[in-house]
């Protein structure tokens, strides 16, 4: 995989938006932080676009923000302002033959992972973290030094506490996943991910249990669960029951598909739709080790 450089004090970076879109105020406080950071701030021109009442302009708009800032010799990292809904609608369209020449960080999660999975076909580091529609909030701080760390300095652990639920082991794999709904949709496409021999973290919010049921199904049917090195779950945030109550746990539905697999299993990782929401560099290899004492993922050496 090609690592893109730490960024360093007078970087040029780029703030886009290929999905949702974000307010002036938002936008204000998010390029405070990263000037903050000594960083010069290149913002995409339909980061507030008004042509489309969701998405951060049209596919046309939002694919060109993107295209330009993966061009350009002068960005060391692109932000990607929010998630939402929208990047599958542009990802086939991205042209990556100057990226390869000068990559950069791709940050972002949630509707940002079918770009994870596009950098992770393209053979290039990208980082899993917070985006710039989360800065200003105070709860979030210690995501964004995690992200800030994972960006100037080198990846750390990502600790859990014991979980009941837990599968114990050792595994060491490429790290690759992201949010599950996601990981869905890029199935039979371009961006379908290999996940033999990988460690896989997966991460939702907002969905009902019959529905988790039905991704994990799928997953499973398609092949993705039965030779990975090690399944992390993080924040399985705001899963609700039906009005017919499922009769099973989150911990339970995602357990009953991987049962007969022989490898660790850790829950709670502090990743996804909640905080802390620890950045890290997807595609990269780590260590995962889950204990009675908890679970930890270290980044291990190229």
């Amino acid at each position: 995989m090609i690592v893109p450089r730490n960024l360093k004090r007078g970087d040029r970076v780029a703030l886009v938006a290929p999905a949702g879109k974000i307010t002036r105020d938002v936008l204000t406080r998010a390029v405070r932080v990263l000037e903050e950071w000594d960083l010069k701030v290149t913002v995409g021109d339909n980061v507030m676009s008004k042509s489309h009442s969701y998405l951060s302009g049209s596919d046309e708009e939002r694919l060109v923000d993107l295209q330009e800032a993966l061009d350009s010799r002068r960005v060391k990292a692109i932000f990607c302002a929010r998630g939402g809904y929208g990047s599958t609608r542009i990802v086939d369209l991205l042209d990556l033959t100057k990226f390869k020449k000068y990559p950069k960080w791709i940050v972002g999660f949630s509707d940002i992972t079918a770009l994870h999975m596009l950098m992770l076909r393209a053979g290039v580091e990208s980082i899993h973290a917070s985006m710039p529609s989360q800065f200003s909030d105070p709860a979030a701080r210690p995501s964004v030094q995690s992200l800030y760390d994972v960006l100037f300095r080198n990846p750390h652990p990502i600790k859990a506490a014991p979980a009941k639920s837990n599968i114990q082991g050792e595994a060491s794999g490429m790290v690759i996943g992201g949010n599950l709904s996601i990981l869905l949709d890029a199935m039979g496409t371009s961006i379908e991910p290999e996940t033999k021999g990988r460690i896989l973290v997966i991460e939702e919010i907002d969905e009902f249990k019959y529905k988790l049921d039905r991704m994990m199904t799928q997953l499973k049917r398609a092949g993705k669960l039965d030779k990975l090195a090690g399944l992390v779950v993080g924040y399985m945030t705001g899963i609700k029951d039906s009005n017919t109550p499922f009769g099973e746990s989150v911990e339970q539905i995602i357990l009953r598909h991987v049962q007969d697999a022989n490898y660790p299993v850790a829950f709670g990782m502090p990743i996804g739709h909640e905080h802390p929401n620890a950045a890290w560099r997807h595609g990269s290899m780590m260590k995962l080790v889950v204990t009675s004492e908890g679970s930890v993922l270290v980044p291990t050496a190229h």
